[in-house]
C-alpha cells in the first residue's frame, strides 16, 4: 500500500512505509529454502521405502535401480535418525550417440527415518541384492520390570 496516493506525504508515513516494505523483503529472504535443502526434499519425494516392523527388528526396504553398494551411503546421525542416500548419474554419452529419450531415474536417492527409542544403533546392517537395499535395525531388548524396594520400618 502506497500511503502517498491517500495524500498522506508525511515524513511519519514515509518512515513507516519504508518499514513495512523492509520487514516483507527480510521475511522473505530468512523463510526462503536453501538449494540444499530443496534439493533433498525432491530426493526424499522420489525415493519410496516400506518399513516392517519384526519381533526383533526394523526393516527399511528401498529401491536403488542401478548403483552399487559403494554407492549407497547408510547412516546414523544424532544417535536416532537414519539417514539412507546415493546418487545415480546418467551415463556419458558414447560419440555419435544421443539421447532419443531420457525415462530413467537420475539425480539423488535420500530417505530419512526417526527411529524408535528401541532401536539398536550399534546393531545396524545393510545389503543390496538386485537393486533392492535392505536396511536391518535390531531392536534393543525390552528393559526388566523394576522391582519393588521394599523399605524397612523401624520403630521408634
Amino acid at each position: 500500500m502506497d500511503f502517498r496516493i491517500m495524500g498522506m506525504d508525511s515524513p511519519l508515513f514515509s518512515t513507516l512505509q519504508h518499514m513495512m516494505d523492509t520487514s516483507e523483503d527480510t521475511d522473505k529472504s530468512y523463510n526462503a529454502p536453501t538449494r540444499t535443502f530443496v534439493r533433498d526434499a525432491k530426493a526424499m519425494a522420489a525415493t519410496p521405502a516400506d518399513v516392517k516392523e519384526y519381533p526383533n527388528s526394523y526393516v527399511f526396504v528401498i529401491d536403488m535401480p542401478g548403483l552399487k553398494s559403494g554407492d549407497i551411503k547408510v547412516q546414523v546421525e544424532d544417535d536416532n535418525a537414519l539417514t539412507i542416500s546415493a546418487e545415480r548419474n546418467r551415463d556419458e554419452e558414447k560419440e555419435g550417440a544421443k539421447y532419443v529419450r531420457t525415462e530413467r531415474r537420475v539425480g539423488k536417492f535420500m530417505r530419512k527415518f526417526v527411529l524408535p527409542e528401541n532401536a539398536n544403533t550399534d546393531s545396524i546392517s545393510a545389503v543390496c541384492q538386485d537393486g533392492v537395499l535392505t536396511v536391518t535395525v535390531e531392536k534393543l531388548p525390552p528393559p526388566e520390570p523394576k522391582k519393588p524396594k521394599t523399605i524397612e520400618v523401624k520403630i521408634a
